[in-house]
């Protein structure tokens, strides 16, 4: 696994082992960043379920102002942090261990971009209107998840943009209009 562009471009980032990680593919990852690369620099980036941290991170490289990390598993988020003072990004990062309903219900931030990657087959999906409150006007979600999965085309604020299938993962992505409510 590695940084593909940016400030830390060919740099290497550590992974957990097991059969709970599926870090994401190269491809899957380019394809996610191609897609917002012009609305990546001066970013606040919510890297929700961060495992090793490696969406943030590419976020960060790319020029994302800050990234704030939530993981349930503190080894991830030791990863995580590991990752980040590897690739000296650690200062523009804030790490937060707790569940993802927790932390939405309680932080007060607002996101221009988040990148989800949560566990499949745990019905995420369903608590979308939780992060829908926490994003900016105009503001991109970017949710990978299993192909077969039906993700709803609106979700409050949120409306469905794309979806793009890559084999077994599908990314579905929204833009939040809280202008049009």
């Amino acid at each position: 696994m590695r940084v593909i562009a940016g400030s830390a471009k060919g740099r290497k980032l550590k992974t957990l082992e097991g059969l709970d990680v599926r870090p994401t593919t190269d491809k899957v990852k380019e394809a996610i960043f191609s897609a917002i690369q012009f609305d990546l620099p001066g970013a606040v980036v919510l890297d929700l379920f961060a495992g090793s941290g490696q969406m943030g991170i590419e976020a960060l490289s790319r020029g994302a102002e800050t990234a704030v990390f939530v993981d349930r598993s503190a080894r991830s988020l030791q990863m995580t942090k590991e990752n980040l003072e590897s690739v000296q990004l650690a200062a523009q990062a804030q790490l937060h261990q707790a569940e993802a309903q927790s932390f939405l219900q309680t932080t007060a931030m607002q996101f221009d971009i988040a990148i989800l990657d949560p566990p499949y087959r745990k019905g995420f999906h369903e608590k979308l209107p939780l992060l829908a409150e926490r994003m900016a006007d105009e503001g991109i979600v970017i949710c990978e998840h299993e192909t077969g999965l039906e993700m709803p085309e609106t979700v409050g604020v949120l409306e469905q943009k794309k979806q793009k299938k890559y084999g077994a993962i599908t990314v579905t992505t929204y833009v939040c209009r809280k202008d049009a409510v």
